[in-house]
C-alpha cells in the first residue's frame, strides 16, 4: 500500500466511496481489496446517479469549458461527457488531481472510454482561477480542521482570501475549496458541488453561505432523508449555484429527497429567505407553516431565546475525565480528605432526563457508584492528595494539553454551581434540568446561570416549561446533526433555543405548578410523550393559543426533523 502525504491523502479523499445499491450485491474478493486500498488513502467515490444528476443539471445552459477540481478518477468528467452526447466535441473537459497513481488512472479511464479531456496533477490550491469556466463540479475533499493543518492550511486560506472570502482557523478545507472554485467561473457559470452538509449549519460556513447568496443569481440545496455514503459518517447536500456575479439573491431554494434513486428533475423547491445572509440554513427543512408559528411565538414575545433567561456555559474541562472523576469507593480507597473534592453532576446526561436533580438522586448516583466527585484542591493537596497526584504524574495525566498549560497541572478550571444543566449530546432533544443538589458540572453537559430576576422562576418552572413540542423543535433548527444521528447544541446554539419567554412563564405559573407533579412522574415511568403532550396543553394550546391543527403542525414537523436526523445516522447496508 502506498503511503500519502497529508496533503495527497487530502486531496484523495475529494470522493466518497458509494456501496452497490442493491441489498443482494456481493462484493467479490478483488473488488473488496480494492476498496480497502482505497479506504486506506482516502479515496472515496460518487455514485453514478448522482455524478449523472449533477452533470444534466450543470449542461441545462451550452457549456464550452468544464472542470473538475480534485477530480479522482474523473467520474464527474465522464458523467459531463456522456450527458453532451453529440456534443462532446464542442466542450473542453479538464481535471485537476494531486495524487499521482490517481492521475494516471484517470488518464487510462478516459483514453478506454475514448473521452477528450486533460487532467493535470496538481494542488488545486496552487492553481490562479482562470474566470472561463462555464461548469465546475464535482466533490470537493472533506478533511476536518484538525487533520487540515500547517502549510496546508496555510495554503487553501489564502487561495480563499485571493477569491474574497476570509476563512477561520476551524474551516475545513472543503470551505476553501468551494471559494476557490469560484474563481474558475465565467461569468453566468454553474457551480455543482456534492458537500457536507456542515454548509448549512456550522459557524465558519457562516462567510461561504454569505458568498454563495452575494455572487450568484440562483442557489439550490438538494438534501436527503436518508445518509447517502454508508461508510462515511457525514450527512451530504448537493449545491447546485447558477448565474455566477449575477447575484446576490436574498433567498435559497430547498430540494428533499429521501435518496439518490429519487433524483430526477430538480423542479422549484422551497423558497427560503435567511434574516442575515450567513444565518444557518437548517431552519429551512421545517415547513414553512410550522416555521410562520415559531416566528409568530417570537415576535408576539410568547416565546423568546434562552439567552434571555440567563447564560450558558461549558463544563469544566480535566483534560481526562477519567482521572479526575472519582467514585465515593475510590475516594475512600484513595483517603481523600474532602478539601480535595468538589462535587460534581456524574460525566453523561443519563440521569437528567427529569425536572430536577436533587440531593436524593444525587446521593442515589453517588451510592450506586458514580463518579460523583472531582478531585480538585482549592489550596494545597492532603497528604493524600499528593500522593494521587504523583500516581498522575507517572501515568503522565499532567502530560495531556489541557493538564500542560496550567498551573498546576491538577487544578481544574470550575465556575460556580450552576442553576440549571442543559444536556448538549441527545438522541431525541436537549433537557433542562434544575440543580437542586447545588453541584458542579463537568464537559459532558452544559451549565445555565438564570439572570437575578428571572432566577427563582427560572429554577422552578423553566426546565417544565421547556419541555414543549415548538422548542424541541426549535432545537433541531439551532442544533447541529452529526453521525449517528445525534443532536449536539453547543453553548452558542444553546443561546438562541427557543423557550417561553419569562413573562409567559410568570403568566402561566399556577398553571405549569399544577401539572408539574404529574409530568415528574410520567417522566420517572419513561413516559416523556406523555409529559411533552401534557406541557403542550399548557404551553402551545394556553400560552400561543394554538388550535388542534396548528399542534398538530408543529408535532408533524418535529417529528420529521427528528426522523430525518435519525434516517441520517443509520448505515445504507450494502
Amino acid at each position: 500500500m502506498d503511503k500519502l502525504s497529508s496533503r495527497a491523502r487530502s486531496s484523495a479523499s475529494s470522493q466518497t466511496v458509494w456501496p452497490p445499491w442493491k441489498d443482494h450485491c456481493v462484493l467479490s474478493k478483488e473488488q473488496k481489496e480494492q476498496a480497502t486500498a482505497r479506504h486506506a488513502r482516502g479515496a472515496y467515490f460518487t455514485p453514478e446517479p448522482v455524478a449523472a444528476f449533477m452533470a444534466q443539471w450543470a449542461l441545462q445552459a451550452p457549456a464550452s469549458k468544464v472542470l473538475e477540481p480534485s477530480c479522482g478518477d474523473a467520474q464527474f468528467l465522464q458523467a459531463i461527457h456522456h450527458e453532451l452526447g453529440a456534443r462532446h466535441g464542442q466542450t473542453q473537459l479538464l481535471g485537476y488531481e494531486l495524487h499521482e497513481p490517481t492521475v494516471a488512472q484517470a488518464r487510462q479511464r478516459l483514453a478506454e472510454q475514448s473521452i477528450n479531456a486533460k487532467i493535470r496533477q496538481a494542488d488545486f490550491f496552487d492553481i490562479q482561477g482562470t474566470g472561463d469556466m462555464d461548469v465546475v463540479i464535482g466533490n470537493p475533499p472533506y478533511v476536518r480542521y484538525q487533520l487540515h493543518r500547517g502549510a496546508d492550511r496555510q495554503r487553501s486560506r489564502l487561495a480563499a482570501k485571493n477569491a474574497g472570502v476570509e476563512l477561520n482557523e476551524l474551516a475545513s478545507i472543503w470551505a476553501a475549496f468551494v471559494v476557490h472554485a469560484t474563481s474558475f467561473l465565467a461569468p453566468g457559470g454553474r457551480m455543482a458541488l456534492v458537500l457536507p452538509a456542515e454548509l448549512m449549519f456550522v459557524n465558519y460556513a457562516g462567510v461561504v453561505r454569505a458568498m454563495l447568496l452575494e455572487r450568484f443569481a440562483t442557489v439550490n440545496l438538494a438534501v436527503f432523508e436518508q445518509r447517502l455514503f454508508a461508510d462515511a459518517q457525514e450527512e451530504v447536500v448537493l449545491l447546485l449555484a447558477e448565474g455566477y456575479q449575477q447575484g446576490p439573491s436574498e433567498h435559497f431554494n430547498l430540494h428533499q429527497f429521501r435518496n439518490a434513486q429519487d433524483l430526477a428533475q430538480l423542479g422549484s423547491g422551497t423558497r427560503h429567505v435567511p434574516e442575515r445572509a450567513a444565518d444557518r440554513w437548517t431552519g429551512s427543512l421545517v415547513g414553512l407553516e410550522a416555521q410562520g408559528i415559531l416566528a409568530a411565538a417570537n415576535a408576539g414575545g410568547h416565546f423568546a431565546i434562552l439567552k434571555s433567561w440567563g447564560e450558558t456555559s461549558l463544563g469544566a474541562v480535566t483534560g481526562n475525565n477519567k482521572w479526575f472523576t472519582l467514585t465515593e469507593q475510590q475516594v475512600r480507597e484513595l483517603a481523600l480528605d474532602t478539601q480535595d473534592l468538589i462535587r460534581i453532576s456524574p460525566p453523561g446526561s443519563r440521569h437528567l432526563r427529569g425536572l430536577e436533580l436533587d440531593q436524593p438522586g444525587w446521593e442515589r448516583l453517588r451510592d450506586h457508584g458514580a463518579a460523583t466527585y472531582l478531585f480538585r484542591p482549592a489550596g494545597a493537596p492532603s497528604a493524600a492528595g499528593e500522593r494521587l497526584v504523583a500516581t498522575g504524574e507517572l501515568a503522565n495525566v499532567d502530560q495531556a494539553y489541557k493538564c500542560r498549560v496550567r498551573s498546576p497541572w491538577w487544578r481544574v478550571p470550575v465556575l460556580s454551581v450552576p442553576d440549571l444543566f442543559m444536556t448538549y449530546m441527545n438522541a431525541d432533544t436537549p433537557r433542562l434540568t434544575t440543580n437542586e443538589a447545588q453541584v458542579h458540572h463537568i464537559n459532558s453537559i452544559h451549565g445555565v446561570y438564570l439572570g437575578a430576576d428571572a432566577r427563582e422562576l427560572g429554577r422552578e418552572l423553566l426546565p417544565l416549561a421547556s419541555l414543549n413540542t415548538l422548542t424541541m423543535l426549535g432545537a433541531e433548527m439551532v442544533g447541529r446533526s452529526y453521525g449517528g444521528g445525534i443532536l449536539k447544541l453547543e453553548p452558542r446554539e444553546a443561546d438562541v433555543l427557543p423557550v417561553p419567554s419569562i413573562a409567559m412563564v410568570q403568566q402561566h405559573a399556577e398553571a405549569l405548578r399544577g401539572i408539574k407533579p404529574v409530568v415528574r412522574g410520567l417522566l420517572a415511568a419513561g413516559k416523556k410523550q406523555e409529559a411533552t403532550e401534557m406541557v403542550d396543553g399548557i404551553v402551545l394550546e394556553r400560552m400561543l393559543a394554538l388550535n388542534q391543527d396548528a399542534v398538530q403542525t408543529i408535532r408533524a414537523a418535529r417529528t420529521n426533523m427528528l426522523e430525518r436526523r435519525k434516517a441520517r445516522g443509520k448505515a445504507v447496508k450494502g
